[in-house]
């Protein structure tokens, strides 16, 4: 007799593994579910732009706080801001390629020099080879949104089981290959690599969006000062030998960090070393430069040789 189970097996899964995780609590469970489970309305809320998003936005704050008082202490203060709980890492090209290329179950925790918050910053892949490309929800609720729309790689279990479950018509099961080739193609459209974590997602990395500075909610928040953003931990460097100020640089930065006035001039400031001026540089005269204070990159390869010598 086949059984009737009124939770789905990849909620289940979802809840079974937050309970293990260090993060738990229920209130941080159901967020997490909300969240995979009405992604367009949260994130439409989240921006303003959903049309009850004025009625419902003193909600909104209120789970906001709730939030942030749920989260967990350090030596029994709360030291973080809003931004601590969902916000992401800039990766340059390869580094985003390199994500979708795991092959082993990985578990890196606390990761504090590459991931300067105060929440949300471990790295634990179980499945990685698991991945689900979901229709990227800023541009879902934008009026006049960038195509195409499915560039949001969701990775490893039970993220991609649980999207792929609450999203059926939005999302699609696909390969390292294919995640790969959407990468490439967003960087050729001149759109910036993120790695997303979120408190109600077990603290840890979950995805990797491909965002355009006119939909993305977090570059757009960035702009304005609220911080949600860490640096690649590079910045763009202009060769003036090889310059020929052509501008294309300066139109292409995410950020607009660049800007031409005779000369093109990089603010070390405001760049977060994305990496897509690089990879439209016709002439060979932009290149990324370590910067220490902007933190450590996160470059998946080298971080698990490291875990593995220590």
């Amino acid at each position: 007799m086949r059984q009737f189970h009124l939770i789905k097996p990849a909620t289940r899964a979802f809840y079974s593994e937050f309970r293990r995780s260090k993060t738990f609590s229920f209130f941080n469970f159901l967020h997490g579910y909300f969240y995979a489970r009405w992604i367009y309305f949260y994130i439409g809320m989240g921006t303003g732009k959903h049309p009850l998003s004025r009625y419902v936005y003193p909600l909104v704050v209120r789970v906001g706080n709730l939030i942030v008082k749920n989260a967990p202490t350090e030596n029994g203060r709360k030291k973080i801001q809003f931004q601590d709980t969902y916000h992401g890492k800039v990766v340059p090209l390869q580094a985003a390629r390199e994500l979708v290329s795991v092959k082993e179950n990985i578990n890196l925790g606390d990761l504090e020099k590459i991931i300067p918050y105060a929440l949300a910053r471990d790295i634990i892949l179980k499945n990685p080879d698991h991945i689900v490309a979901i229709d990227c929800p800023c541009r879902m609720v934008s009026d006049n949104p960038c195509l195409p729309l499915d560039v949001c790689l969701v990775i490893g279990e039970p993220f991609a089981s649980l999207v792929l479950e609450q999203q059926p018509g939005h999302s699609r099961v696909i390969s390292s290959e294919e995640a790969q080739a959407i990468i490439k193609a967003e960087d050729e459209r001149g759109h910036v690599h993120h790695a997303f974590f979120k408190d109600a997602m077990m603290g840890r990395f979950y995805a990797i969006c491909n965002c355009c500075p006119c939909c993305c909610a977090a570059i757009n928040a960035q702009r304005k000062g609220t911080p949600m953003l860490a640096s690649s931990g590079y910045v763009a460097r202009i060769d003036e030998s090889k310059c020929r100020a052509c501008g294309i640089c300066a139109k292409i930065c995410p950020f607009s960090a660049i800007s031409q006035n005779g000369s093109v001039k990089v603010d070390p400031k405001v760049c977060m070393g994305c990496g897509v001026c690089v990879n439209h540089c016709r002439f060979d005269a932009v290149h990324l430069e370590r910067m220490e204070e902007r933190g450590e990159p996160l470059e998946i390869r080298e971080l698990i040789r490291h875990h593995q010598a220590g």
